[in-house]
């Protein structure tokens, strides 16, 4: 999984400020100047503002130089505390002089004191951001949240930082420098935020932490390779360009909702737990442009006119992702600001919903409206069978999400006038109310590539070469059913009844393609002239063996299950016959001396076992009955 690296721009100061052997806390109470700013109840106004007038303008960066080049929170940190203190207590005081005269010099000053503080602590609430940007990225923030909560109190918060400051002087390197500067500079951001947004300065500390915050949000999606498409420019890309894209997706959104926005989330409630509408407002702002661009994209696939067969399966993967993230989501966007993410991830939730309805109908379609040649040559597996197969096989992995996409009540048509009757009311057709509706539909959409073979099985010209397609191809279906999720989607009991059907279809191969073969030898050796069997087996031995050894039968399994049922039916019968005339002639010499006799019983084992083999039976005859048999010219 690839990780978000945020690389600031500048060198952070915060670890300059922050070894584990001088640790210091803005939350922590150090030990402060006795000014009278800190005590306000026991001074006069006027002392207080002449004492705020000389702290707030030695941090001027208008009038000072040094206060130009250096930074509050950097420099001193006791001292920033005076000065929050300080600012804290010009905004009470500024009230108190308000009742009392509403044009006062000493409330004039006051304002314009404020004015300066707060362009200070908005200078600083910008530096912290913007030179912490490698520790206070969503990632360290994200992993942070697992010892302080994001939602705590701003007092629940000050504890936490005091006692992380008292956890590191004590442990020392049991917490990652990183994370020290992290925390410390967590905790001056929103010591800085609480002090202007209770001075009515909110706007323009939100304003600094959007510029900086947001363009984090925008920059991580984009190294997560998710980049702004139009509908247009979708549907004009090459389906293999689409779907890096859809993966790319898939592995950014993750990332994304669990370490970005929930980095960003975590760090916006800390820095502004002073306000709900703030906190709220402020993310929504900075994480709605990279929120769009990402929940947007699944819709965008979804409406593209790509009709390619994999398309189903990205759409599949895209909804798990979502279905997934859901909660997440809505745990982060929860507030009415993010109203619009959240409808726009469920808009696209649902779009994604019927893309998949609408991929699966058109696959039943393209499997019932195939226009591929009728059967294979020598009644092999179609490639309608292969292509359908391996599509179910594949479909059968997504069984939770497909329970999630379709409906309960997503059975399949009982009746259809498209479908062969034999095979549309056999027993393997029958679906109760309490059958699962994806059982159903997955065994459905194999009824239909059964019945289209059915149909083409009908174009064959030969009757032996129709069940042996038939054969053929029922039993691929059930070895894939027997290899892939389809096992436990279908049961065994639809396995053991298809299995049944395909050995039928091998009988009754065998009987139309050998019976005459069996038949030309009669029960009974001694009743019968040999003459005449022999030359009437010879020729239908001949006439079969031409014919079937074309036909193909791939499965090593039902090759040698059919191979060894015909060996069965004609070797044993064979073998009496050639025995019967053996005794009668006294040697096998002069038996096979005869001009009836052409084939020993070995001879008809060895080319009954190189059958079905495309014409290269012979190099596995022995050359003795290859060399004095008449099949020779075209095994």
């Amino acid at each position: 999984m690839r990780k978000l690296c945020f690389n600031p721009k500048t060198e952070s100061f915060a670890l300059a400020r922050s070894s584990p052997s001088s640790p210091l806390s803005l939350t922590s109470s150090p030990t402060l100047p006795r000014l009278s700013f800190s005590e306000p109840s026991s001074f006069h106004e006027d002392i207080f503002i002449e004492e705020a007038e000389a702290l707030i303008l030695k941090w001027n960066p208008d009038s000072s130089a040094y206060a130009k080049v250096t930074s509050l929170f950097y420099q001193d940190r006791n001292e920033a505390k005076q000065y929050i203190n300080c600012v804290n207590q010009l905004q009470k005081t500024m009230h108190s002089l308000l009742s009392q005269n509403l044009s006062s010099d000493k409330l004039i000053l006051a304002h314009n004191l404020m004015q300066i503080a707060m362009k200070r602590l908005t200078k600083e609430f910008y530096q912290i951001l913007s030179m912490n940007r490698a520790h206070l990225d969503p990632e360290s923030v994200s992993a942070r949240s697992s010892r302080t909560s994001a939602n705590s109190s701003a007092s629940d918060y000050d504890d936490d930082f005091a006692a992380e400051d008292d956890d590191i002087r004590a442990a020392g390197d049991s917490i990652s420098e990183v994370e020290q500067v992290s925390s410390g500079a967590m905790a001056d951001l929103k010591l800085i935020a609480d002090c202007m947004i209770s001075s009515g300065y909110a706007k323009e500390c939100v304003s600094v932490y959007i510029l900086i915050r947001k363009s984090i949000i925008d920059e991580g999606i984009y190294r997560l390779g998710v980049e702004k498409l139009s509908s247009s420019r979708a549907n004009k890309m090459d389906w293999e360009v689409l779907d890096l894209k859809i993966k790319s997706w898939l592995e950014a959104t993750r990332i994304s909702v669990r370490t970005l926005f929930n980095g960003e989330r975590i760090l916006c409630d800390h820095v502004f737990s002073y306000s709900d509408s703030v906190r709220e407002s402020c993310f929504a702002e900075i994480s709605r442009d990279g929120a769009s661009l990402l929940f947007g994209f699944p819709e965008l696939v979804a409406k593209t006119k790509k009709s390619s067969p994999e398309k189903l399966f990205r759409v599949l993967d895209m909804h798990a992702v979502a279905s997934e993230l859901l909660p997440e989501i809505e745990s982060i966007f929860s507030s009415d600001y993010n109203s619009g993410v959240r409808s726009q991830f469920l808009v696209s939730l649902q779009r994604l919903t019927e893309s998949a309805q609408i991929l699966l109908a058109e696959f039943e379609s393209t499997i019932q409206k195939g226009t591929s040649k009728p059967a294979v040559n020598g009644g092999g597996v179609h490639s309608l069978t292969i292509q359908t197969m391996n599509y179910l096989s594949v479909l059968a992995d997504y069984l939770n999400v497909l329970s999630d996409i379709f409906p309960r009540d997503w059975l399949p048509p009982q009746k259809s006038s498209s479908l062969p009757e034999s095979y549309l009311y056999s027993p393997e057709s029958d679906y109760s109310a309490s059958t699962p509706a994806l059982t159903a539909r997955f065994a459905w959409l194999i009824l239909v590539l059964l019945c289209k073979l059915d149909g083409k099985a009908k174009h064959c010209k030969d009757v032996s070469l129709s069940y042996l397609f038939l054969a053929n191809n029922l039993w691929y279906v059930v070895a894939r059913v027997r290899s892939s999720n389809l096992q436990y989607v279908l049961g065994d009991d639809w396995i053991l009844k298809h299995e049944a059907k395909a050995k039928r279809f091998v009988s009754n191969y065998e009987k139309v393609a050998w019976g005459e073969v069996v038949s030309s030898l009669a029960e009974n050796p001694a009743a019968a002239e040999a003459r005449a069997v022999f030359e009437n087996f010879n020729r239908k031995f001949e006439e079969a063996y031409r014919k079937q050894n074309s036909f193909v039968v791939a499965d090593r399994e039902l090759r040698d299950e059919i191979k060894g049922s015909i060996a069965r039916s004609i070797v044993p019968r064979y073998r009496e016959w050639y025995n019967v005339l053996l005794a009668k002639v006294g040697s096998v010499r002069d038996l096979t001396a005869t001009e009836y006799v052409t084939f020993t019983p070995e001879d008809i084992e060895n080319y009954l076992v190189n059958l079905f083999f495309f014409g290269t039976s012979s190099s596995a005859v022995s050359s003795s009955s290859v060399s004095s048999s008449p099949l020779r010219r075209w095994s």
